[in-house]
């Protein structure tokens, strides 16, 4: 059975996104339900899904795999701007 981390998932996220704020958490302990907010200039212009798509894009075969459940934020820096 495969693990992964929130690091790995932050690294792998800041990755592939260049420029984005990531916080991962590992919500139970148990390193397969993890929180994710991204901030990313990347998502200007693009819809919910669409943001989330990119996510799981570059989490790959990890969701559904080690990554049992994935509750994700996506968010521009202007709407994170927002909600401060």
């Amino acid at each position: 059975l495969s693990m992964i981390s929130a690091q790995k998932i932050q690294s792998l996220v800041e990755k592939a996104m260049p420029g984005s704020r990531v916080e991962a958490e590992d919500t139970t302990g148990t390193n397969d339900h993890f929180q994710v907010l991204v901030v990313s200039p990347s998502f200007e212009g693009k819809g919910m899904v669409e943001r989330h798509r990119m996510i799981y894009g570059i989490l790959g075969s990890e969701v559904g795999g080690a990554i049992h459940a994935l509750s994700l934020k996506t968010l521009t820096p202007s709407e994170a701007e927002k909600r401060s």
